[in-house]
């Protein structure tokens, strides 16, 4: 099935690009979620605006990309969450919760979209996070998940 994206999937493109895809994939998966559209003649339209407004919030250049992630690996993350007696989290810390602490921390505004997690945080401790800013660039961000 043809799919136009509207956000960055990893492992398949960046917003505005038309992919072929499994059908169920894109049925079950993206569409649903939000991440793509179903290809039509008229969609191609879309894909221009998509385009336009992805070159707006992205990073243009590897320099730009570079200074992005100093600032960002000099912040010191501190994200205070509930958790029980024996250091487990009610619930998950979430890339949108790490995107707000960034900027709590005084950090730049970074896109939650752009958080990857290797696999949930469900426990209190000291944890590594990328952020991806460009295609060849990626931050790592120190976080310590702590009770509140």
């Amino acid at each position: 099935m043809k799919i136009i994206l509207t956000h960055e999937v990893s492992g398949l493109g960046t917003a505005g690009d038309v992919v072929d895809v499994k059908d169920g994939y894109a049925r079950n998966y993206l569409v649903p979620r939000g991440f793509a559209i179903r290809w039509t003649k008229g969609g191609e339209k879309d894909v221009a605006q998509i385009r336009r407004a992805r070159k707006i919030h992205e990073i243009a250049t590897i320099e730009q990309a570079n200074e992005f992630k100093a600032k960002l690996e000099n912040v010191k993350v501190r994200l205070a969450t509930r958790a029980g007696d024996a250091g487990r989290l009610f619930g998950s810390v979430t890339p949108s919760d790490i995107a707000t602490a960034i900027e709590a921390s005084g950090g730049p505004k970074v896109d939650k979209r752009r958080v990857e997690l290797g696999s949930p945080i469900k426990t209190l401790g000291s944890y590594q996070v990328s952020v991806r800013l460009h295609a060849d660039v990626a931050a790592t961000v120190g976080i310590e998940v702590v009770a509140a």
